[in-house]
């Protein structure tokens, strides 16, 4: 949830004082788990993080939202659209403000827009090879910044 990440941002980011944040957060909040949330309040979250890092001089990475076509705990959610209409919406802030932005959904989607089945056992969660493959999409943009 980016409200929780949110609020926790000041204590596992800021505090900490790194050099770098990556951001990366949507999933649990269009699956609803705490209820509804707008797409404009999740990518409010997420901007608010990212302003939170440069008033305190850390650099900002903004990641896409991994591809979800359904979630196996709440049926008939159809987030798909939604995680694309978010990823938009992150993409073009971080292009507005010049902030890194990976893109790990068109690397790891499928025919349905969700989750490819090599990188997943339920469709959401990276397996292991997932990670690696994220991990191998994020040090590649990090060698070009």
């Amino acid at each position: 949830m980016t409200s929780q990440m949110l609020l926790r941002f000041r204590e596992d980011v800021i505090k900490l004082n790194p050099k770098r944040v990556i951001i990366l957060g949507g999933t649990n909040d269009i699956a609803e788990n705490q209820g509804p949330i707008s797409l404009d309040k999740v990518f409010g979250n997420i901007v608010s993080m990212a302003e939170l890092a440069k008033a305190n001089n850390i650099k900002v990475v903004l990641c896409s939202v991994l591809p979800a076509y359904d979630f196996g705990w709440r049926k008939d959610m159809h987030p798909a659209d939604k995680v694309i209409a978010l990823n938009k919406m992150i993409e073009a802030y971080a292009k507005k403000h010049n902030i890194p932005y990976v893109d790990y959904h068109s690397q790891m989607k499928d025919s349905r827009n969700g989750l490819d089945k090599i990188y997943t056992e339920d469709e959401i969660h990276p397996t292991e090879k997932g990670y690696e493959k994220m991990e191998g999409i994020l040090m590649k943009k990090l060698g070009k910044i």
